[in-house]
């Protein structure tokens, strides 16, 4: 079952100023919202019912049967209230605090972005991974550090794949990447510049592009044929990202075991083999 909240709260930033009016109300009456029908919703919000239609299915559903179904086995399975535990970082905060609230909110955002993964999208990707010649990857800053992470796990199954540090190497690579290949390109915000010129170019040569970034139409969206989406609980005191990264890195794992899964034994084998035992 699709999660309704997460998406809500991942398109908010780019909804029409009347799509905003019926998710501030979804958001903050869920309970009530579960129980109208399409007219009583399109009343409460002071909008119409083709707006609550567009709405639904540019989150994902069908049609508003499907998005209200979502909705009340959401609110069916709710826990308890976690606004404590999503507070921001405070200055008065103690080292406890702190622990709590971090951790709490990577939890959160792995939580989220199992809800958002689009099963049908993740096994298209998964086959491609498994159907192509060589996988390049692209990213900068943190997601630099997702894309390398993912780098050294299919460099353990022999998969053959290529990573540049030097976003100029990395814009080269776009030119050049071979037909028969995937690009898979990271990106939270999914308006990085330089991946956007990395993935014009690797568009020009017809080879599929994997994003991984926020649940959003954003540029990079766009260009991809296949998007993976992370949510974040970013808190607003950001010295970098940190459970954005931890939503890629989970998205970079699960590819991974699926590409393993597909060819268990092989794959197994192989692992087994580049195994680098530490001496004793």
């Amino acid at each position: 079952m699709k999660n309704v909240l997460v998406r809500l709260q991942e398109y908010s930033a780019q909804a029409t100023t009347t799509e905003k009016e019926v998710i501030a109300f979804l958001l903050k009456e869920p309970e009530q919202a579960a129980g109208c029908s399409i007219h009583e919703l399109a009343e409460r919000t002071f909008s119409s019912t083709s707006t609550v239609i567009r709405l639904c299915q540019k989150t994902g559903f069908r049609g508003y049967k499907e998005f209200q179904q979502s909705l009340l086995y959401e609110l069916a399975i709710r826990k308890d209230s976690v606004e404590k535990q999503m507070e921001e970082i405070r200055r008065e905060d103690s080292l406890e605090e702190i622990v709590n609230k971090v951790t709490y909110k990577n939890i959160v955002s792995l939580e989220n972005t199992r809800k958002l993964i689009d099963i049908p999208v993740l096994e298209k990707c998964v086959e491609l991974l498994v159907q192509c010649r060589a996988v390049y990857l692209f990213g900068l800053g943190s997601s630099l550090l997702v894309a390398r992470d993912a780098y050294l796990k299919f460099l353990r199954v022999n998969k053959e794949c290529f990573l540049c540090d030097d976003w100029h190497a990395q814009y080269l690579q776009a030119m050049n990447i071979r037909e028969g290949s995937i690009a898979i390109i990271i990106s939270y915000s999914g308006m990085t510049k330089e991946m956007i010129s990395c993935a014009k170019k690797i568009k020009k040569q017809d080879v599929p592009i994997i994003l991984i970034s926020r649940f959003d139409d954003s540029p990079l969206a766009k260009l991809a044929d296949y998007n993976l989406s992370v949510a974040a609980t970013e808190f607003i005191m950001r010295s970098g990202a940190m459970s954005s990264r931890i939503s890629q890195l989970n998205i970079i794992d699960i590819l991974y075991t699926a590409y393993i899964n597909k060819n268990f034994e092989e794959n197994m084998r192989q692992l087994e083999r580049t195994h680098i035992r530490k001496q004793e």
